[in-house]
């Protein structure tokens, strides 16, 4: 696995994601994000072939791919981990970590994230501003939308690593973005814009300079924009739910034969017809008990 420098101190793991890593002195480091439970050795090692143990976690947000190491590391070397408290909380048990997956039982939900379980040493505060851990000095940012207590990170050298909060160039085709709240999240990457950051560093998988982060934001913008657009233009007429995740994923040519994924798309599915509702354009109604969705100047007024 390639450690590869960004900016001065700041560094990155090119694991299934970047994981960011700052370097403090004496062969010491704090991890941004632990990354895939099944790269744990990969990323281990890759650390201790560049003569780094780690100090700290400073994590971004509870899911899968950027905590499922946390508890790991943190029994193994004694280090602080930290997240907001509504991450926290997600991660104190595997019921709570069923509303990160909504859809998939209960078991499936221990199969599949049991390695996230686990209590964070500190709290990073819900505010935008300094936050201190393993003696490095790092700025927060507050950015809900992709989770509910999603945060980004400074580092001392000038690099925001924006976790999930923004979408890379090579991510701007995905066919379903995933996010809690995508109003929430395009409201987060608005302040984005306003850091003066050398660079931005995202997960999912690009480093963009900091004077494009605009334009990359706009991008984002838009591609959230057009897929409500492609998916609302599917719905012509009143639709349950199924119906309208069969069309969107007719459109996308998402034909998983594995169940599980096909609820992860269901879910993405639903995100963006709570956006498409919240915004007017389209209504809902109620036919023996199950709700109906239809163009917002077909909805009946209440």
């Amino acid at each position: 696995m390639e450690l590869i420098q960004i900016k001065d101190n700041t560094w990155a793991l090119a694991a299934n994601q970047l994981i960011p890593v700052f370097r403090l002195g004496g062969g010491r480091c704090i991890l941004l994000d632990s990354g895939l439970a099944k790269e744990r050795e990969e990323i281990e090692q890759a650390l201790l072939s560049a003569g780094l143990t780690p100090a700290g976690i400073l994590c971004s947000h509870a899911h899968v791919d950027h905590c499922a190491n946390n508890r790991y590391f943190q029994e193994k070397y004694h280090i602080p981990v930290a997240l907001t408290a509504p991450e926290a909380g997600m991660c104190s048990s595997i019921l709570n970590l069923k509303c990160y997956r909504l859809l998939v039982s209960p078991d499936a939900a221990e199969q599949e994230m049991s390695d996230m379980v686990h209590t964070p040493d500190v709290i990073i505060p819900w505010a935008d501003g300094p936050f201190e851990l393993a003696g490095a000095r790092f700025q927060i940012v507050t950015t809900p939308g992709h989770s509910s207590g999603h945060v980004c990170a400074v580092t001392p050298d000038g690099v925001c690593y924006a976790g999930d909060a923004l979408m890379s160039r090579e991510m701007l085709r995905a066919k379903l973005p995933y996010a809690l709240s995508l109003q929430h999240a395009m409201d987060s990457r608005q302040k984005l814009r306003g850091l003066d950051c050398a660079c931005f560093l995202m997960a999912h998988k690009g480093v963009c300079p900091g004077d494009e982060i605009g334009r990359l934001i706009d991008d984002n913008h838009s591609l959230i924009l057009r897929r409500v657009e492609e998916m609302r233009a599917l719905i012509t007429r009143p639709m349950h739910f199924s119906d309208i995740c069969a069309e969107v994923c007719r459109r996308y040519e998402l034909f998983s034969r594995r169940p599980r994924r096909a609820l992860y798309y269901e879910r993405n599915i639903r995100f963006f017809i709570e956006f498409m509702v919240d915004h007017g354009q389209l209504g809902m109604e109620s036919r023996q008990g199950v709700a109906w969705y239809l163009p917002a100047e077909a909805a009946q007024l209440p």
